[in-house]
């Protein structure tokens, strides 16, 4: 077994205490959070495979009056993610991962560069900030570019996903922060 198994296998293993325990840690941390609270447009994921519950977040991003974007994989470039405006009368579609996602509408797309937050879904990640995602590259391509964007990118985690050191490559990307408990 690879490490991405290992520690999707550790994140799904997690008890519903354990889980519940953490994600109000990650939650009681978002709420504090300065930059977050100060933002205005928040890029985020809907939870997947194990992943932090991002609904409570995404609801108290919307009572914060923060307005809320979702990942689509982008129709004509395929190795590539476009925003689109969440709200709660959003309709979702399954993609070809499985993960729900906004219908694509170009009048609910915001530009990359319009964030100030990206919060990152990721697999694993070590205490240098580098993070292993499921393996597509989107997020690194995505990010390639953020510290010349005043775009702050957070990653979301379980502790238990904290890995002793990501063998990372030239292209990935180092995430400033990651929140996790």
């Amino acid at each position: 077994m690879n490490i991405r198994q290992i520690i999707r296998q550790k994140r799904r293993q997690l008890s519903p205490d354990e889980r519940e325990l953490a994600q109000q840690a990650i939650y009681q941390k978002i709420v504090c959070h300065q930059a977050i609270n100060a933002a205005k447009n928040i890029a985020i994921f809907l939870s997947f495979d194990g992943e932090v519950e991002t609904q409570p977040i995404i609801n108290y991003l919307w009572q914060q009056n923060k307005s809320v974007y979702l990942p689509i994989i982008h129709p004509f470039s395929s190795k590539h993610l476009l925003f689109l405006k969440y709200t709660s009368q959003t309709q979702l579609i399954k993609n070809k991962f499985g993960i729900l996602e906004p219908e694509l509408n170009v009048l609910n797309v915001l530009p990359y560069r319009q964030f100030d937050i990206i919060f990152t879904p990721l697999v694993a990640f070590d205490q240098r900030g580098y993070r292993m995602g499921m393996g597509g590259g989107f997020y690194d391509r995505l990010l390639a570019d953020y510290q010349t964007q005043q775009i702050l990118p957070i990653g979301l985690a379980f502790a238990c996903q904290k890995v002793q050191h990501i063998d990372n490559k030239p292209w990935d990307i180092q995430l400033p922060e990651i929140i996790y408990a």
